[in-house]
């Protein structure tokens, strides 16, 4: 059952990627608030690897720049409806 909705998943979402590694980025900047919004749900919460599809290495930068973001106050802890 789990194969059917891999491949029904797969047909309809696409695979996952790493858009760093696609997009030639070396460095995470903590200073582009609207890139790293969109690795941040609706409550401000950092999503996970298994759905962001980012490689570990550059979820680790991402993690690390939100929480430089959040304490210059350029990205809030919480929020009840950020996006």
């Amino acid at each position: 059952m789990t194969l059917v909705n891999e491949s029904v998943r797969s047909k309809y979402i696409g695979k996952k990627y790493c858009r760093f590694k696609k997009l030639g980025i070396k460095y995470v900047d903590y200073k582009r608030t609207d890139f790293l919004m969109r690795f941040l749900n609706e409550q401000g919460k950092m999503l996970p690897r298994r759905i962001t599809g980012n490689s570990l290495k550059y979820q680790k930068k991402l993690a690390s720049a939100v929480k430089c973001a959040r304490q210059m106050a350029l990205l809030p802890y919480v929020a009840d409806n950020l996006k």
